[in-house]
């Protein structure tokens, strides 16, 4: 992680830190919290398909409809947990996941989120692909794997066998199913997400399942980057540090706009880490990675020369 980020990280732990839990938010009247947006977009997907309205659940909750809807939105005022427990109860919502959305729904009113994993939100509980999911457009820069829209099954496989030894080959398949249904997001025929990568050259180096696997996934890569939604660079060794300093994974992810062609929400930079996720809010972290992003992709192969590249790769793996 770059200095900067490291310095937004920490700034996001203290926030996290001065922060209790308690039953009842403070209003936050400025905008919408990520953390709350992602509650909203849960439980309208429960909502629905549980079959109910927003009339017909606000009068189960004894609500007026306008209350419920600015919950959905990521707008509420204030959030009690008491609350978002009785709407799990009413939309069939199982008990890991309502523990989720109950700590979604505590974290604190700030644009740079640390989400430290087991920290009010259960570890299993993924924040991510929710929000991965509503993306209209994903600007992504790896330098270590590929990232899991691109990957294919043994791909995914390999490194969940390493993340997780003690799973069981069941366990491991439904996380493998999981990701691929994922990649529904790219592949969908209405209106199929964006996707804009710089995959580092080390990413089609380091060796994952083995020399086959490795093939089948570079050659993957390089079919997959023939769509037209999908642009795929190659930032080769050569290129050396074109940001001065290292920035670690990071994705840009912006979600369209309305008619009056503005932000539907506002876009979100997402670094994953170890022991946490950081999630930046503010327009001058957005624009720094932006910018990040845009030095990257000038300094990558061009997208004809990186799917050569791919292709060459993949045939020395099987040679």
């Amino acid at each position: 992680m770059s200095a900067s980020s490291a310095r937004a990280s920490d700034s996001s732990r203290d926030a996290a830190r001065g922060t209790e839990p308690s039953d009842r938010l403070s209003p936050d009247s400025t905008a919408s919290t990520l953390p709350r947006r992602q509650l909203g977009r849960y439980l309208r997907d429960w909502r629905t398909q549980a079959g109910l309205t927003i009339a017909e659940a606000s009068r189960l909750m004894e609500w007026g409809a306008s209350t419920l809807q600015r919950l959905e939105k990521g707008q509420a005022d204030r959030i009690r947990t008491i609350d978002i427990q009785e709407l799990c109860h009413i939309y069939g919502i199982p008990d890991e996941l309502s523990d989720g959305l109950k700590g979604l729904a505590q974290q604190a009113a700030v644009k740079s989120w640390w989400h430290g994993y087991g920290d009010l939100i259960p570890e299993n509980f993924d924040v991510y692909v929710g929000l991965e999911a509503s993306a209209r457009r994903l600007a992504c820069y790896q330098s270590e794997l590929v990232l899991g829209l691109f990957q294919i099954a043994d791909y995914a496989r390999a490194l969940n066998r390493s993340g997780y030894p003690d799973d069981s080959d069941a366990e491991i398949e439904r996380r493998i199913q999981l990701r691929l249904q994922r990649q529904a997001l790219i592949t969908r025929k209405a209106v199929p997400a964006t996707v804009d990568v710089v995959l580092h050259e080390s990413v089609l180096r380091r060796v994952v399942g083995g020399a086959k696997v490795m093939a089948a996934q570079l050659r993957h890569l390089a079919d997959i980057s023939t769509q037209p939604n999908i642009c795929l660079r190659i930032l080769p060794f050569a290129a050396g540090v074109p940001l001065g300093v290292s920035t670690g994974p990071f994705t840009v992810l912006a979600f369209g706009t309305d008619s009056k062609g503005q932000p539907v929400e506002p876009p979100v930079v997402y670094a994953e880490g170890l022991t946490g996720d950081l999630y930046l809010e503010r327009q001058a972290d957005v624009r720094r990675y932006d910018r990040a992003h845009e030095c990257l992709q000038r300094s990558a192969l061009d997208i004809q020369s990186s799917r050569h590249l791919l292709r060459q790769v993949a045939k020395e793996y099987v040679a």
